[in-house]
């Protein structure tokens, strides 16, 4: 199968690039693609070498699917460039999430809305994806009303001049901000820009994905982003009321039996999810299960996962390979 990773030189596209090759996706031939300033440039996939190519020429290339990480005007200038020519793209961008006519996949929430006519499919957010994962062997179960959601999320969520902002302060060294404040032995309580309301993008984009993908609009969220100084993946209080009533017991045994969730939640041995244990897994990590007790039928929990792999290339890599076992694209392969 030809894939082309568009974006191959950045954070995430690096992580793409790494996760094909640990899950062993089926590429038989490899396009990556990046801006003009890194055409040319060699990346190593499986231990062979790979010149960067334009998005045209990769386009002539005819890839079956297209993993898209290059930021939003390019995904929206590009992606249909590749649709056209019979590609799917799956897109980590913002560009396409709301757009009522693409689809915004968990695959395990919501892959079996997928179809061979979807030709570029949205990726959620990172803070979305972990939190949907979480809550949707629960809604089947009491039928959630309301999530209440708190983040704490770490730099790499901002790419690599975070990262860079975050060592430089820790070495005292000055160099070029992602943020326009310390992060250092700080959190700011601001990600993406704001909106009229008062909320930032980034917490309006928890609100309307989570619906979105839960496919019931009956579902209220609101939404507190903050960025910490830390590496290894995004964390979140999740307050969650339900119509029915719940036993703990019994929701840390659904939560453990569900796809792509581990329930860490040993208190007596002070085990919880936390970002360092997350960091380099495709799980979501999920602890601190107890029941709000001011209010009937609401549960507190915390949830862990690594936002660049679950919370971006994981998350497209895993609709790749759903797209490939229900023969949405390319070939039947053997599994």
């Amino acid at each position: 199968m030809k894939v082309a990773v568009v974006g191959a030189t950045g954070l995430v596209g690096t992580k793409m690039l790494q996760i094909l090759e640990e899950r062993n996706f089926p590429v038989t031939e490899l396009i990556p693609v990046a801006s003009a300033k890194s055409i040319g440039k060699e990346i190593t996939f499986k231990g062979k070498q790979y010149k960067v190519v334009s998005v045209e020429d990769a386009i002539k290339q005819r890839p079956d699917v297209a993993l898209f990480s290059a930021g939003g005007s390019a995904s929206l200038e590009q992606a249909p460039l590749f649709a056209e020519a019979g590609v799917t793209v799956i897109d980590n961008s913002s560009a396409w999430r709301m757009d009522p006519t693409k689809k915004l996949v968990v695959p395990e929430v919501n892959a079996d809305v997928l179809t061979a006519d979807d030709k570029i499919i949205a990726n959620p957010n990172c803070s979305t994806i972990q939190m949907v994962v979480a809550l949707k062997p629960l809604h089947d179960a009491y039928k959630i009303k309301r999530v209440v959601v708190s983040t704490y999320q770490s730099v790499t969520g901002t790419g690599v001049k975070a990262v860079d902002q975050l060592f430089n302060e820790r070495k005292g060294i000055e160099g070029p901000m992602a943020y326009p404040y310390t992060i250092d032995l700080n959190v700011i309580p601001q990600i993406d820009v704001f909106t009229e309301n008062g909320y930032t993008k980034e917490e309006m984009k928890m609100v309307k994905e989570t619906v979105k993908i839960m496919g019931d609009d009956s579902i209220k969220v609101t939404a507190t982003t903050v960025r910490i100084p830390v590496m290894g993946g995004h964390s979140e209080s999740v307050n969650i009321e339900f119509l029915n009533d719940f036993d703990v017991e019994e929701v840390k045994a659904l939560l453990a039996k569900s796809p792509g969730i581990i329930v860490t939640d040993d208190i007596a041995n002070l085990k919880y999810p936390m970002p360092l244990d997350a960091h380099d897994k495709d799980e979501v990590f999920v602890g601190r299960i107890r029941r709000d007790e001011t209010q009937p039928n609401t549960l507190n929990c915390w949830i862990v996962s690594d936002n660049l792999r679950k919370g971006a290339a994981t998350n497209a890599v895993q609709i790749a390979e759903y797209l490939v076992a229900k023969h949405l694209i390319g070939q039947p392969v053997e599994a």
